[in-house]
């Protein structure tokens, strides 16, 4: 590790081809005024634009940016781990390539890290996002929260300042569906948050489509939580209780002799129902034994096709 840097800040980059030139020049500028020791990591996952080119002509024109793409889309949270691995910086900066979470506000949170912090986040107070984007990240965050147990805030995301003995502890949770907010919770270490200024988006609309937003949050889930399991057991439960009292009542009834006709249409009623139920708790458990066959495999959370400005 090249003990001399001291900044690394690391971007995953996804149909940003018209962001990638002010996002570059904007980090050297304000980055310089903090240290001269720095680098930036872009890491391009595989998208449908031409970012890759525009990353290789910033590579050519600045020596502190390196880039790296991957073989294929893994998604933004492997494609920020990529970048962090490769990171050499004390202090490792992560943000999202649209310039909403601005570069200017990087001082805030190096600022408070020197106050003795371990990790920094981000907290936007008033975010520039449509009102349907805002209010899905508020659901699935207080769902979140609920389902495992912690505290989950929908100010901050991946605007986030790391020491490296913090990041080392993260790289070590081999867990192949990886979501930040929860890992930085899960590790602990001295946490601090500095609010910041949230920009509207210059170009485009986000990359980031609301059925990636579902899949995120349902992997997120059946990562760091087991309480849909135990949830689904409460119920198979209730639902049971509510069946042995509904058998008690019909044979009250039968035995009282009002049931003169027996039909077929409350028993159909309970087998549809019932199998319901139990297809629902299958489906739960379905899910959780998937994400473990998911991670005894063991495969790698990115696979890199080709890097620019590394020198091995």
């Amino acid at each position: 590790m090249d003990k001399s840097i001291k900044i690394s800040i690391v971007s995953p980059v996804y149909r940003a081809e018209a962001l990638v030139d002010a996002l570059v020049e904007t980090i050297i500028e304000e980055v310089s005024k903090i240290t001269p020791d720095f680098e930036i990591i872009l890491v391009e996952d595989c998208g449908p634009d031409n970012s890759w080119d525009k990353i290789k002509e910033n590579c050519a024109k600045y020596p502190v940016l390196k880039g790296i793409k991957l073989s294929r889309n893994f998604g933004q949270q492997h494609a920020m781990q990529a970048g962090m691995d490769a990171s050499e910086g004390e202090f490792i900066i992560t943000m999202d390539c649209d310039l909403q979470d601005h570069p200017t506000e990087i001082i805030k949170l190096y600022n408070k890290a020197l106050e003795g912090f371990d990790i920094v986040q981000a907290s936007r107070t008033n975010r520039q996002d449509d009102f349907l984007k805002k209010m899905s990240s508020v659901l699935f965050n207080r769902l979140l929260s609920y389902l495992s147990e912690t505290k989950q805030d929908p100010t901050v995301a991946n605007f986030v300042l790391y020491r490296r003995v913090a990041l080392e502890a993260i790289a070590e949770v081999n867990d192949y569906r990886r979501y930040y907010p929860m890992l930085i919770q899960w590790v602990g270490f001295k946490r601090a948050k500095v609010e910041i200024e949230h920009r509207e988006r210059d170009t485009g609309g986000s990359s980031y489509s609301y059925k990636k937003r579902i899949v995120l949050a349902i992997d997120t889930i059946l990562t760091f939580s087991d309480k849909p399991l135990r949830m689904a057991v409460k119920f198979g439960v209730f639902t049971t209780f509510i069946a042995i009292v509904a058998t008690v009542v019909m044979l009250a009834i039968y035995m009282r002799g009002s049931i003169a006709v027996p039909g077929w249409t409350s028993l159909a009623l309970l087998i549809t129902f019932f199998s319901g139920v139990i297809i629902l708790i299958l489906g739960v458990v379905g899910m959780y034994v998937g994400k473990t066959f998911e991670s005894v495999k063991a495969r790698p959370t990115y696979i890199i096709r080709e890097q620019k400005n590394f020198n091995d």
